[in-house]
């Protein structure tokens, strides 16, 4: 008796989930761009076995396009947006200052508290607004050196020493005496990504924009200052030069170039832009200001959002709920394009703890992700974009030596930013 009890159940409870699949239908739209896109696209075929009445179709419109078009949707009353955007992290409060009606709250559509809990919490910090969810954590940022194996043992350099900056400026002397023509390191110092470098860096310090309760600017911090410092001093030895998104990957395929610090998410782009040199690349934890540093810090990584007048939400949420919340989803997407999952439970998946041949059977993964218990929470406010314009043409006339040091320069900055925002400089 007991076991047709549970037969039944058990049909009953299949019944329901096909029969709530198949209540989802229509199309869906979703923006996003490069590898982001991509993998979305690589969730199609998975989330079709659930819901085979949904037609998803992923536009890639490039990020500084989905950007644009998503804040001139929100300034439009929502015009024009489609079902799903996806948004980088450290933008999303500004969305949610500036527009507080153009994003769905996702909770009401089953957001529930226990799938929110399935995430890392700093990765849920900028996505919440009170008693609001506006999106769900995708991938996170993690920051570690990619680095050229072969140009740092023919110096005689190992990475597991490098553990501050001033490390790092010493081996860079060594492996660029020991490989003519190869620069230690580069990132965007004067172009579009100009706060690159110090948005890693000031996040592992603790220094931001605004402060913890956005109320007031802080770029000027001691924190802030030390980490300038430091930049000033890489760029003066020559260990880093500056190089934008494109300008980067022709010098790692080139090999004129030994490391770069970024995200999590980079490794993708390095494994499909420069698949001629497998084995030649490897991964170690970014350095610190001091030894005893915390070296973990995030950059990028996206959420994805709901605009409030999408005339789909529940095949939506469906789409997003399937992509992010299962670890389906997300190793889909790690195993294609290195998108770094946010999930919990994904970060026990045993393709996490396999050494990855591309990267000389190096378990990446395993290094990458047990950085992220370490990174702190950020902040923005609705004058991030502010911030980021002021801070950019501050460092590009630092770095030019236009400023007699760092203190200076932020203090110039900080002062911007105070004008453009009304808040004011942390005392």
């Amino acid at each position: 008796m007991r076991k047709t009890i549970g037969c039944a159940a058990l049909a009953l409870a299949a019944g329901l989930h096909a029969t709530a699949a198949s209540a989802q239908s229509g199309e869906i739209r979703v923006w996003s761009w490069d590898i982001a896109a991509a993998s979305l696209k690589a969730n199609i075929e998975g989330f079709n076995k659930q819901y085979p009445n949904v037609k998803v179709t992923v536009e890639d419109l490039g990020n500084a396009q989905v950007f644009s078009k998503t804040q001139a949707g929100c300034a439009a009353g929502g015009a024009g947006l489609p079902d799903v955007v996806s948004i980088e992290n450290y933008k999303a409060e500004s969305y949610w200052n500036q527009f507080p009606d153009c994003f769905a709250d996702l909770k009401p559509l089953g957001y529930t508290p226990e799938i929110a809990g399935k995430f890392a919490d700093f990765k849920r910090a900028e996505l919440e607004k009170g008693e609001a969810a506006y999106a769900m954590p995708w991938d996170s940022g993690p920051v570690v050196m990619y680095y050229r194996r072969d140009f740092y043992e023919k110096a005689g350099v190992d990475p597991a020493s490098i553990k501050t900056w001033d490390d790092f400026v010493a081996a860079g002397k060594k492996i660029a005496a020991a490989n003519p023509g190869v620069t230690m390191s580069a990132t965007d110092l004067d172009g579009d990504g100009t706060t690159e470098w110090f948005r890693m860096v000031g996040n592992e310090q603790g220094c931001n924009y605004f402060s913890a309760d956005a109320s007031a600017v802080t770029v000027n911090a001691p924190a802030c200052i030390a980490v300038y410092d430091k930049l000033k001093q890489l760029k003066d030895t020559g260990t880093i030069i500056s190089a934008g998104w494109s300008d980067k990957i022709q010098a790692l395929k080139a090999g004129k170039v030994a490391t770069i610090m970024f995200g999590g998410w980079y490794e993708g782009t390095i494994r499909t832009n420069a698949p001629e040199l497998a084995g030649k690349w490897g991964v170690y934890r970014m350095p610190s200001l001091t030894a005893d540093g915390p070296r973990a810090a995030n950059i990028g990584g996206s959420s994805l959002a709901i605009p409030a007048g999408s005339k789909n939400k529940e095949a939506a949420f469906a789409f997003v709920k399937y992509a992010l919340s299962t670890d389906e989803g997300q190793v889909t997407m790690l195993k294609a394009y290195g998108l770094v999952p946010s999930l919990n439970s994904a970060l026990e998946d045993p393709y996490v703890k396999q050494g990855q041949p591309y990267w000389g059977n190096q378990a990446i993964w395993t290094d990458i992700l047990a950085t992220l218990p370490k990174i702190k929470s950020t902040h923005g406010t609705a004058f991030l974009n502010d911030a980021e314009a002021a801070l950019k043409t501050v460092q590009t006339k630092f770095l030019g030596g236009g400023y007699p040091d760092a203190k200076a320069a932020l203090d110039d900055a900080a002062n911007q930013i105070s004008s453009a925002s009304g808040l004011p400089v942390a005392q």
